[in-house]
Order: C-alpha cells, then sequence, then structure tokens
C-alpha cells in the first residue's frame, strides 16, 4: 500500500487522500470483511444463473442421421387420419417445421421466412422437394391447418394442391416427433403460450435428419444446398450438383460457406478436360499429317 500511496502528492486535500486510502483499504480486504461479508443474496445468484420461466427446456438438441418415427399419427387439413410416412414423399427431401398457429410473432417469422427462400430456391416445390408443417399445440385444428397452408400457398402463387402438408394431432403424437428431432419446447401457462426454438429441419427421402437450418432468415443459397445434399444429389440441375461440390456446412456458423478444396477438385478437373481435348486435338492433326505423306 505504501508504494502506491508514495505517488500521491503531499499537497493532496485531506479529504481527497482520506477517499484514496479508504478506496484502497476497501480493495485489500477479503469479501468477507466488507458489508454483508461478501455474500451475494440467493435470489440474486439465481436470477443470473437461471433462464427465464418460459425460457427453460427450449433447445435444439440435434440428432443429425437419426430417422422420424413414420408411423406416428396426425390429422390433415381435411380431417383424415394419416401417418407422417403417408405424407412424406419417398424420393424427395422435405422441410419439415414445428410451429403453432395462435403463435404471436415467432412461429409468423420463420414461415415467412421459409416462403420466402421456398420462392428464391430455384426448386420446385413437388418435383424437387416437399414440406411438413406440425402444429405442436394440441388445441390446433384442421380447419386451422387448412387456412395457414392456404395463404402460405398462395403468398408463393401455388395451387391448393401443392405439397405442403400441414398436420395436427395429440400432445403425446407431437412430442414423439419432437423428441425424434430434438426440437425442446415448453407451455408457459401464465401467458398461455409456447415457447420454442426458431428452426427447419431438412429430411432426407428416408426419412432420417439431414440437416438443421436455424433463425429467422434462411438463405435460399443454405436452403437449396442443405435439399441437394438431403437428396443425395438426386435433384436439382447438372450445375447445381457441380456447385454443391464447392461448398460444405459449417458447423461453427450453421451456414453454408465456400470449400476450397471442392473448387480446387472442380478447377483440377476443368484442367485435365482441359489438356486431354488438346492433346487429343494435336494427336489426331499428326495422324491426318502421317497419312497425307
Amino acid at each position: 500500500m505504501m508504494s502506491i500511496l508514495s505517488y500521491i502528492s503531499p499537497c493532496a486535500p485531506r479529504r481527497g487522500m482520506l477517499a484514496v486510502v479508504a478506496l484502497l483499504v476497501a480493495t485489500a480486504l477479503p469479501a468477507s470483511a466488507m458489508p454483508g461479508g461478501g455474500k451475494t443474496p440467493r435470489a440474486i445468484v439465481e436470477a443470473q444463473q437461471d433462464a427465464p420461466p418460459q425460457l427453460k427446456g427450449v433447445d435444439v438438441e440435434e440428432h443429425l442421421g437419426e430417422p422420424v418415427p413414420l408411423t406416428t399419427r396426425f390429422i390433415d387439413v381435411n380431417g383424415q387420419d394419416v401417418t407422417l410416412g403417408s405424407v412424406l414423399p419417398k424420393t424427395l427431401p422435405t422441410l419439415l417445421t414445428l410451429v403453432y398457429y395462435n403463435c404471436p410473432m415467432l412461429c409468423n417469422l420463420v414461415l415467412n421466412a421459409q416462403v420466402k427462400s421456398m420462392r428464391e430456391l430455384g426448386l420446385e416445390l413437388g418435383r424437387d422437394y416437399e414440406a411438413v408443417t406440425i402444429s405442436v399445440d394440441p388445441e390446433d385444428t384442421p380447419a386451422m391447418s387448412n387456412e395457414r397452408r392456404r395463404k402460405h400457398l398462395q403468398s408463393m402463387g401455388k395451387p391448393e394442391s401443392a405439397p405442403w402438408h400441414f398436420l395436427t394431432g395429440t400432445d403425446e403424437q407431437i412430442h414423439r416427433i419432437a423428441d425424434a428431432v430434438g426440437f425442446k419446447y415448453t407451455y408457459d401457462a401464465s401467458t398461455k403460450q409456447y415457447a420454442h426454438p426458431a428452426v427447419v429441419m431438412v429430411l432426407t427421402p428416408e426419412g432420417s435428419i439431414s440437416r438443421y437450418l436455424y433463425g429467422t432468415d434462411f438463405p435460399a443459397k443454405d436452403m437449396k444446398l442443405a435439399l441437394l445434399e438431403a437428396a443425395g444429389g438426386r435433384v436439382g440441375t447438372s450445375f447445381d450438383r457441380v456447385v454443391m461440390s464447392c461448398f460444405k456446412y459449417d458447423t461453427a456458423t450453421r451456414r453454408y460457406g465456400f470449400y476450397i478444396f471442392g473448387f480446387i477438385r472442380l478447377g483440377g478437373m476443368a484442367v485435365f478436360l482441359a489438356l486431354a481435348t488438346m492433346l487429343i486435338y494435336f494427336w489426331r492433326r499428326e495422324l491426318k499429317k502421317g497419312a497425307a505423306a
């Protein structure tokens, strides 16, 4: 302490000197010697450590490569009893979303962002992929499903026959799917709302989880690459499959980024084809010269 005090001018006012000394003593003393004994009230500690009640249990636990239970039964927009497997295409990837229709904000943001990306994909709903939306609220009805489905298809300029399936079900059926895909949500009785993550799952044609797309904005590039990846190159154009080899999913950013080694492979193939073409050209020219002689 003396070495620090030696830097204080002897001409400093007495009150200022006392304030500095008090500050230095306070910093030197252990927390237990301070007022309150250094013990932070439990209520404050818990408030700092715990998530708000409505957010507890809200998370996504990725189950990449795992199958969804295709035998789970739901009700479609026509009030018909269906299994998840019966509405999933057997040859195309699927965009799977879990929402509820009375959601005041987040569900609308997720579905609107999904619609926006679907419009910009360059892939055709029904030809290259399909979509399934399941309500997590067992109180939602087929009529509500039909109304939401109609509005979203209309905003995409798609007919009502387009394969975007909206399903409702019991709490048990909903949790069976949610648990399979790692979609952790909870009901807040005080607000009568569901707290849930913002995510779109991409399923393979076989019904396994291929990719998770997070947030309330899904870049069309990311969604397209995820669908191409889930389909194993079975959808899209030949150019799409070439482009896909130059991008790779980054688990840190949760986005598809430029893949330098894929680009190098592509460039190497292009150079090889160019050299092969040139060699064939000169070889054929030499043959012609030999024949003419």
